[in-house]
């Protein structure tokens, strides 16, 4: 046999296998075949370059080389948190949008695209203003701030625009009995682009220096474009006559208060902002910790945003394996939180003995709870929205998570300089810690009427 021909027959094999051993590569359906749908999924690998980078590489840079004080560096990664509740509302619009070209949703991710450009396109200036050096000391410092804000708010917006109107894009798309399993595979393709993307940064940032820094930032914008305009194309099918008036039968707020009082909906939403508050206050300071703490470089730092990564990337993998099989959703959330108590207390023991391998493992097993909570309640809010109202409930979850994380990142970074004021480090980063393993105690005592309800609901 020759070599080609053994290549086409690995080939066919591994294909045929493939759903065995892939993570939702069962999503995959006639209309919507494997390769159309992990096209689809490089938005995602966007937003996924572009969280890796504000929450990652770009906060211990600030806080360690240039200096900036972390309450300021935690406002402005949090600055999204403004346009995160209204993604529901950019859900909802997406739904009824008429374009001259027929499309609904590919505006709005075009136009995130766009939004999210911009903001990486100013954010090294202003970088280079908060550094301070070369002619950029003669720039009045709070040019820096206020661009720098400016930046991280419009790359916020754009990311959380794109993400939206993509997820509802591949929830058109897909059959409706697949959609969980493609709503997964595009979280599960978000964490590698951030896991990819963070192992990029460490890399070329290994030298430091704020000249290479404005080129990882310049990079990431170009490749947020191509990588976008790749997922668009050819996916949405264009609607003859899209001006004409279509009737609607709900109002947005019609659609919002028949979601909101079914299925202790509200609960959920609270449970989803207290899980995310506790997986989320560490988030721009675990690379700060192990600089300032462990001592490590920029480019080891940066290396665990990926390892938080691969943890979520195991945790939302083993999480669909199990559900798939009728796991209580709730109860495997509830289990993500009871892993992050060892997990924060691991990375508190690691400043105290001076280990780089509890640091690493902490991080690890944050990141492998934070993905079978996130999976478990958004496996929950699939099952349990309403008739025709799954675009609405996946919007619901994404504010409410997207919002509760903003929230965190901010207070998080203010708590930390509050106690490192009136104590020395590393008891401003402890603190946090310790406050998030009491909302995750608090999270699962809040999901506790859920898991005893939710079975009876999804037989059903």
């Amino acid at each position: 046999m020759s070599n080609s021909s053994y290549s086409k027959k690995l080939l066919h094999s591994l294909l045929q296998r493939g759903t065995k051993f892939l993570p939702f590569a069962d999503a995959a359906s006639v209309d919507l075949p494997l390769s159309r749908l992990l096209r689809l999924s490089l938005f995602q690998v966007s937003v996924g370059l572009a969280l890796a980078l504000l929450i990652g590489t770009l906060n211990r840079v600030m806080i360690v080389e240039l200096h900036v004080p972390a309450s300021w560096v935690s406002v402005m990664v949090a600055m999204p948190i403004v346009v995160a509740p209204f993604r529901a509302i950019i859900g909802f619009s997406s739904d009824t949008h008429q374009s001259a070209l027929g499309w609904k949703r590919v505006p709005y991710i075009w136009r995130g695209t766009l939004v999210q450009f911009g903001g990486l396109a100013i954010m090294p200036f202003a970088l280079l203003v908060l550094s301070g050096r070369g002619h950029a000391a003669q720039a009045p410092l709070w040019i820096g701030h206020l661009g720098a804000g400016v930046a991280f708010l419009l790359v916020g917006a754009g990311l959380h625009t794109t993400q939206t109107a993509g997820l509802a894009l591949a929830t058109d798309l897909a059959p409706e009995a697949s959609r969980p399993k493609v709503v997964g595979l595009m979280y599960v393709m978000l964490l590698i682009g951030m896991m990819v993307s963070a192992l990029g940064f460490g890399s070329f940032l290994t030298e430091f220096s704020p000249g290479r820094l404005i080129q990882v930032i310049q990079a990431s914008a170009l490749i947020t474009i191509v990588l976008n305009i790749v997922a668009l194309w050819k996916q949405e099918n264009r609607v003859r006559s899209p001006l004409k008036t279509e009737a609607k039968t709900e109002s947005f707020k019609e659609s919002w208060l028949r979601f909101s009082h079914g299925g202790q909906a509200i609960r959920r939403l609270i449970a989803v902002g207290l899980g995310t508050i506790a997986f989320s206050m560490e988030d721009i300071l675990l690379e700060p910790y192990g600089g300032e703490i462990l001592h490590l470089s920029v480019g080891a730092t940066t290396a665990l945003t990926a390892t938080l990564a691969l943890g979520g990337l195991f945790g939302f993998a083993l999480a669909s394996n199990v559900l798939s099989k009728g796991f209580d959703p709730f109860r495997m959330a509830s289990l993500g939180a009871l892993v992050g108590i060892p997990a924060f207390l691991s990375v508190i023991v690691s400043g105290q003995i001076d280990s780089m391998v509890m640091f690493a493992f902490g991080i690890f097993s944050i990141g492998f709870g934070g993905g079978l909570f996130g999976h478990g309640t958004l496996t929950a809010t699939m099952n349990l929205a309403p008739q025709g109202q799954s675009g609405l409930a996946l919007g619901a979850w994404g504010a409410v998570q997207a919002t509760a994380a903003g929230f965190a990142i901010a207070i998080g970074g203010i708590i930390r300089d509050v106690v490192d004021s009136a104590y020395q480090a590393p008891f401003g980063y402890d603190a946090v810690y310790a406050i998030e393993i009491g909302l995750l105690l608090i999270t699962m005592i809040t999901m506790m009427p859920l898991m005893k309800k939710l079975p009876q609901v999804i037989r059903a």
